[in-house]
């Protein structure tokens, strides 16, 4: 576990292994020290860009270079990460994102070092983003190391915020919220990355049990017997081929005085194999990550009770083991999902709109003011926005630009996409309400259309104000590391949906 705390310090003085500053880049291209490199400027005697300039360094985002100090400096080394393009005019300050990458890149550098000062400048949120990043940037997942264990480094114990701020409420507050969203986020990255082996839906609601006694929430599970008997037909069917039964998980979070309510749905695939409509090799192996909206969800539930934010929030987790067997369902399968709309499943391997679909009719039904699913849902999200960018889609305009202007402040990249009424008519069957899958162009849209259908309606008539974060690509990242994201899960919505939660509570 890493230690992390604010200290009022300088930075060239401060009993640490390494001191972390930061390195813009300015207009003529040239490398300029941040804020907060001073002292370790004038502990250099006044050389710190002249040695910057020969290591190469231009401040990029994502460099890092190590100095060694010979004494100059308490710490016997200087890592200098780059934050990109340094603010063109005086009153401009760097972009929080840019402090938060900065962060994340020298953690994952020093890693197998013990205590490391971060001299970075703080933004307009203060100590917050350097905080996040270093915490998210430390993450490490070696769970089922044993031999090859010594040949890769432990996280860092020990972290140091340098702030003239140190003792301020403020500041520590930043502090404690930058914990919080953090625990949350790395703890969605065990979820995804724990091999489907030993995280089936049995013990995906066993973990959301345990997160409840420990944060005092109220929990629901209802069993495969529960499931069938009450009409979830979209969870049984996906989960009808696999031995390890399926599972819904209702988490709830309340407040006395609060005066909204949202619902958070995520998709629980513990492992996605296709079913009958099997994958290729090469997009099965890492398939244990179509839980990772599930995972997401329930995280974040614990984190606004952490954090004790005055709005209640509810969390549905349908779970289920998408497995190809004797007992699996069947392309022209006919599935009556609960609350009684009926769906002909022409590809098994569309199936996480089937249990989204469940969900969405169940949480309706408590009638929040809101609902937000996230899902690991269709590869055309990565065709559409690559690898790093999350969609947003819904039934109200105002709700999807809120959900991205908050993806924004909370570091996540997400960008707003429609919903075109014509594609419903690619979803209709010839024999039940609605088929699973439609035009094959605009995969994404179609199936974020799918969903649309199983949205209820508030007292008034009107629909429930939704919004959809697919996060196919986002939420395991199969690339090289980058800025505080490590290769593997990533924890991708949960900062956005605690962000969504701060900005309503605040109303």
């Amino acid at each position: 576990m890493t230690d992390i705390s604010l200290r009022r310090a300088d930075p060239a003085r401060i009993d640490a292994d390494a001191v972390v500053i930061g390195v813009m880049r300015a207009a003529d291209g040239a490398p300029a020290p941040a804020p907060g490199a001073e002292a370790i400027d004038a502990a250099l005697d006044g050389r710190l860009t002249a040695t910057l300039t020969q290591l190469g360094a231009t401040g990029k985002s994502g460099e890092h270079h190590r100095i060694a100090t010979f004494g100059a400096t308490t710490a016997p080394q200087i890592v200098a990460v780059g934050l990109g393009d340094a603010p063109r005019t005086r009153r401009a300050s760097l972009d929080s994102e840019q402090i938060r990458r900065a962060a994340g890149v020298a953690l994952r550098e020093l890693a197998g070092t013990s205590h490391v000062a971060l001299a970075l400048p703080t933004s307009n949120q203060g100590v917050r983003p350097i905080a996040e990043g270093a915490l998210l940037g430390a993450y490490s997942f070696q769970r089922y190391r044993n031999a090859s264990k010594p040949d890769h480094r432990d996280p860092v114990e020990i972290i140091t915020v340098v702030t003239d701020d140190a003792r301020s409420a403020e500041a520590k507050k930043a502090l404690a919220r930058a914990q919080i969203v953090a625990d949350a986020v790395c703890a969605v990255r065990d979820l995804v990355n724990t091999p489907p082996s030993d995280l089936h839906p049995k013990e995906f609601a066993g973990f959301a049990s345990r997160l409840a006694n420990e944060n005092n929430l109220d929990i629901e599970i209802l069993d495969e017997r529960q499931l069938k008997r009450q009409g979830y037909g979209g969870i049984i069917g996906v989960g009808q081929g696999s031995i390890n039964p399926p599972r819904l998980v209702r988490l709830a979070y309340s407040r006395p005085r609060a005066k909204k309510t949202i619902a958070l749905v995520g998709k629980g695939i513990t492992f996605d194999s296709g079913g009958l409509s099997l994958k290729p090799t090469a997009s099965m192996d890492w398939m244990k990550s179509d839980m990772g909206g599930a995972a997401a969800i329930v995280l974040a539930t614990a984190a606004v009770a952490q954090l004790k934010l005055n709005v209640n929030v509810t969390a549905w987790a349908p779970l289920a083991e998408n497995m190809p067997s004797g007992s699996a369902q069947r392309p022209s399968d006919v599935l009556t999902i609960y609350g009684g709309k009926t769906v002909e499943v022409l590809n098994t391997d569309a199936e996480g709109r089937l249990v989204l679909a469940d969900a969405l009719v169940r949480a309706s039904e408590e009638q929040p003011d809101l609902i937000i699913d996230a899902a690991t849902l269709t590869g055309a999200q990565l065709v559409a926005l690559g690898s790093h960018t999350s969609a947003v889609m819904g039934n109200d305009d105002e709700l999807r630009d809120a959900v991205v202007d908050a993806a924004k402040r909370a570091g996540e990249q997400m960008w707003p996409m429609p919903l075109p009424p014509e594609l419903r008519k690619s979803l209709d069957s010839q024999v039940a309400d609605i088929a699973n899958i439609g035009d094959s162009f605009g995969g994404m849209l179609v199936a974020g259309t799918f969903l649309q259908d199983f949205v209820g309606k508030q007292d008034s008539g009107q629909p429930i104000p939704w919004a959809h974060l697919d996060i196919a690509g986002p939420a395991f990242n199969q690339g090289d590391p980058y800025g505080y994201t490590p290769k593997g899960g990533t924890g991708a919505a949960v900062a956005t949906l605690i962000q969504l939660a701060e900005d309503l509570a605040s109303r």
